[in-house]
């Protein structure tokens, strides 16, 4: 076949075949696969390289566990314990009660006019007969004067009536005057002698309202705030009050006693004893005088059961100010040689009181109680004996025959910081060193990560 050819040319004009496009390098997926595998393989060697070590953990924690719970249930228990004594214990009713004083004046002007001078500071201590206040006494002075010549006027009209009546009994006598002339001169006067004696009435009252000008102090007592500036008028017996007065010294605290307690008492009272009163603060920690008992009222309050009692106080430095709310406590009498243990050392079960004493063989058991009467820290009971040493913490793993372990009483006094614990203080130390091993632990624990 020639080039010429059509079917030459034909096939010339065919194109070329192109050849295919150089293949483009595809990103081996076995690196990202091979990846993966290694994170894999990392993460079970850190869980492998993990085991030892959280075994060893738990096998400690195990032991420590075991051995907490093996001091609860069968091993020495650590307490604190304290001696039963003997001595005396007082036996006290606490109640709350209000300062009152003895005496309480109101002062008021006993007659109208202008306030002059006011004679005292606020708060001042004054005594009976200190003057406190002046009320203008013109207008009384002036009163008094008027008194004194009406008296002195009716006093000469009853001396001439009875001159007169000298010479009418003279004349009576010679029958000169008619007997009836006679009985009405006497008449005149006894009427004389009256009005003399009213006019001296007069004068009288009118030298008591002068008195009354000058206003003092009825008590001993301390001033409260000035009520009325000198200037100001004043009515007489007005309810605006000059000054309020009250007696500081001696002072009364009334309190409040439950009817059970009336017996106990009024047989001291009836005996002639001497009830001895301590007044506190709210908080029952600071003691602000002690008084006597001076009666007991008498009827009881239907309503709340109890009888109201009041107190006599000193109050030679002023701790006790009327109105104020006070915590009365009174020794009604003294227990004398009984056994006294520490409050914290009684448990109680619904209605029954007892106690966990140790004996010889360092062993607790639980012995009831009957406690007569307590002061907040110590109690007075019956049931154990002087010289038993009786539990006074870690209640919570006690049970009878429980072996247990005193802590020394430098250690219990000594506690958390110098603080009592809520919680066991057997406790206390375990945490503590367990709080000491965590870092050790935990650096273990990178070490065999690494």
């Amino acid at each position: 076949m020639t080039p010429d050819s059509p079917t030459s040319a034909t096939l010339d004009r065919t194109p070329a075949r192109t050849p295919p496009p150089p293949e483009t390098k595809k990103p081996k997926r076995w690196p990202i696969w091979l990846g993966a595998l290694v994170i894999v393989a990392a993460g079970g060697g850190y869980l492998l390289s993990q085991r030892p070590s959280t075994a060893s953990t738990t096998t400690e924690s195990t032991g420590k566990t075991g051995s907490k719970k093996g001091r609860g249930a069968g091993g020495p228990v650590p307490v604190s314990v304290e001696t039963v004594k003997k001595g005396n214990m007082g036996v006290y009713i606490q109640a709350l009660g209000t300062v009152t004083p003895v005496y309480t004046a109101t002062i008021t002007s006993r007659v109208a006019g202008q306030l002059m001078e006011v004679n005292y500071k606020e708060g001042q201590i004054v005594h009976k007969g200190d003057l406190l206040a002046v009320i203008d006494p013109r207008p009384y002075t002036a009163a008094v004067t008027q008194a004194q010549g009406q008296l002195v006027r009716d006093q000469a009209l009853l001396e001439n009536a009875k001159l007169d009546l000298n010479r009418y009994s003279e004349a009576m006598a010679q029958h000169a005057i008619p007997e009836q002339q006679f009985a009405t001169q006497q008449a005149t006067v006894h009427q004389d002698e009256g009005t003399v004696t009213l006019d001296q009435g007069n004068l009288d009252a009118a030298k008591v309202n002068v008195d009354y000008t000058r206003i003092t102090s009825p008590i001993d007592g301390r001033v409260g705030l000035r009520q009325l500036d000198p200037g100001n008028i004043v009515t007489a017996n007005g309810t605006q009050a000059l000054a309020i007065i009250a007696q500081l010294q001696p002072i009364t605290v009334i309190f409040t006693m439950a009817e059970d307690s009336i017996s106990d008492v009024a047989q001291q009272l009836r005996a002639g004893r001497t009830l001895q009163v301590q007044a506190l603060d709210r908080d029952n920690s600071t003691v602000l005088g002690e008084g006597t008992v001076l009666t007991v009222d008498n009827q009881i309050d239907a309503t709340t059961g109890t009888v109201k009692v009041r107190a006599s106080f000193a109050n030679k430095d002023y701790k006790l100010f009327p109105n104020q709310f006070v915590n009365a406590k009174l020794l009604v009498k003294t227990l004398s040689g009984v056994n006294i243990i520490p409050t914290a050392a009684i448990q109680r079960n619904n209605d029954l009181s007892f106690v966990y004493t140790v004996d010889g063989q360092n062993k607790v058991h639980s012995r009831n109680i009957q406690v007569a009467t307590t002061n907040g820290l110590s109690a007075a009971v019956t049931g154990v004996n002087v010289g038993d040493e009786l539990v006074t913490d870690g209640f919570d793993k006690l049970i009878e025959n429980a072996t247990v372990r005193v802590r020394p009483a430098a250690q219990t006094a000594k506690g958390d910081g110098g603080k009592k614990t809520s919680g066991d203080p057997a406790a206390q130390p375990e945490a503590q060193s367990s709080a000491q091993q965590t870092p050790s632990t935990h650096k273990k624990r990178q070490k065999d990560t690494q």
